[in-house]
């Protein structure tokens, strides 16, 4: 069993690999016919943003809320559903957050800062919870609803950043006050790579624990598989569902308030750059794999943090990105299409 599991993993992460080399070539071509250079290209990218400390560190730091917003929509993948709402949950996890580093000021610096990621956990899941609820229920499928709830949630925070949040003396730019000392979570070495990295990691071994060796993850995938089965096997189903979405929504609103807490240290409307649709892409390209995840994660982060490179040296629009995260997307989507032509 564990050699059938290593094989599984060593092929996955061949597979990953095979994927990063083609897209690089074709993207390489894309460069080349705008009559650049894409060797010295590559070699700016890998030397400004790996090989530089600083560099690599923003990388990292663009990581943390990849890692749990793939973990928000991995969850839910693995019972069966489709969490496209992890950008939303995201930004209502630093609303709520938000809340708590504002309003419980004056408490022991460790506690607060507990209590304010706590507090954006619990935004995530109770905006999850609604979607939860309604698919469980088999009213409205969860795709639908997630996806709406995205559009609405950016509606909600500005609300507050324009309103009863708003910092007096920011009036030409809507924002919340700073968070106190106490809520913010510490940047490290001087640069931009914070704790919300490693609480990414953590969480994503968490999972790849209880997913495969546990009896949690054995009935979240036997849900998933196949919910008529795992119901007449007397598995709650409804409440699996629920549980699946809303722990999902913890860890996408777990990103939203430690990007804050950290990089922002205060609530406005662009805190995320689309930081919850990057993470259903890299569970995508991952299928939920932890360390599928790992390597997508860093590889979507270093793309990310690339276009500033390709703008400098390449004269680029920092819109090229998009195109190489598109051409990673397609690629992957052609595997099962080819699949299918065999059969």
């Amino acid at each position: 069993m564990l050699s059938s599991w290593r094989a599984r993993l060593g092929w996955s992460a061949v597979r990953l690999l095979l994927t990063v080399v083609v897209v690089l070539g074709v993207f390489g071509l894309f460069l080349w016919g705008l009559g650049r250079d894409p060797i010295k290209a590559y070699q700016d990218t890998f030397r400004l943003n790996i090989l530089n400390p600083r560099g690599l560190a923003g990388v990292l730091a663009r990581m943390a809320p990849l890692l749990l917003t793939a973990l928000g929509v991995a969850i839910p993948f693995r019972a069966g559903l489709i969490n496209v709402g992890a950008e939303g949950q995201f930004m209502m996890g630093a609303l709520l957050g938000t809340w708590a580093a504002l309003n419980l000021e004056g408490l022991p610096m460790g506690l607060h800062l507990a209590l304010v990621l706590l507090a954006g956990m619990v935004g995530g899941a109770l905006w999850a919870a609604v979607p939860g609820v309604l698919r469980a229920r088999g009213w409205v499928n969860e795709t639908i609803t997630t996806l709406l709830l995205n559009y609405l949630a950016p509606l909600v925070v500005g609300y507050f950043v324009f309103g009863p949040w708003r910092a007096p003396e920011l009036a030409f730019y809507p924002q919340t006050p700073e968070y106190p000392a106490s809520a913010r979570l510490p940047l490290l070495f001087g640069t931009r790579l914070h704790l919300g990295f490693f609480l990414g990691l953590f969480f994503l071994l968490a999972y790849a624990y209880l997913i495969n060796r546990s009896r949690w993850g054995l009935e979240l995938r036997t849900v998933g598989g196949n919910a008529e089965a795992a119901r007449r096997l007397g598995l709650p189903v409804e409440r699996w569902i629920l549980a699946a979405m809303m722990l999902g929504g913890a860890l996408a609103g777990l990103a939203g308030v430690a990007e804050v807490a950290a990089i922002h240290t205060r609530l406005k409307l662009d805190i995320s750059p689309g930081y919850g649709f990057m993470g259903f892409l890299v569970n995508w390209l991952a299928f939920a794999n932890p360390l599928g995840i790992l390597i997508m994660a860093f590889l979507i982060a270093f793309i990310a943090s690339s276009g500033f490179t390709l703008q400098i040296t390449q004269r680029l629009p920092y819109a090229a990105v998009n195109v190489l995260m598109a051409l990673i997307l397609f690629t992957v989507l052609a595997k099962p299409l080819a699949q299918r032509g065999k059969r």
